[in-house]
């Protein structure tokens, strides 16, 4: 039998410092959509790349000043056989930054996104 715990925040940012692959959901022009994305994690901060124009950058911007736009953002690594694993989830606000830093695993990334988190919640499931 397995035992599902909370994680704390300094945990859950534990879990996702070495980056990798999450994914963004927030409210579309075409309803709820979640996406895959390559991040790292700066300085506590989510960064990932987008492509100008694409479905998140029109989605994320609403062109009003100071009007954020809040997301959530979701790692997690499961392991069926053994039925282990973790889920961090964070909240928070997006914002078009300038500049492409980072490393992305699809070309034509070049807008950046980021994430500052709000609120990280987590939970593991152990054996």
């Amino acid at each position: 039998m397995s035992t599902l715990r909370t994680l704390t925040a300094d945990e859950c940012l534990a879990l996702i410092a070495p980056g990798g692959v999450g994914r963004i959901a927030f409210s579309g022009s075409h309803g709820p959509t979640i996406l895959p994305v390559n991040y790292r994690l700066d300085d506590g901060v989510i960064v990932f790349r987008t492509r100008t124009g694409g479905a998140m950058d029109d989605d994320l911007r609403t062109h009003v000043d100071d009007l954020e736009i809040v997301v959530a953002f979701e790692v997690d690594a499961i392991d069926p056989e053994h039925r282990e694993g973790w889920s961090v989830l964070v909240q928070g606000p997006c914002h078009h930054a300038p500049g492409a830093p980072g490393d992305s695993w699809v070309e034509d990334r070049d807008h950046l996104i980021t994430i500052r988190p709000q609120r990280i919640t987590g939970r593991r499931l152990e054996a």
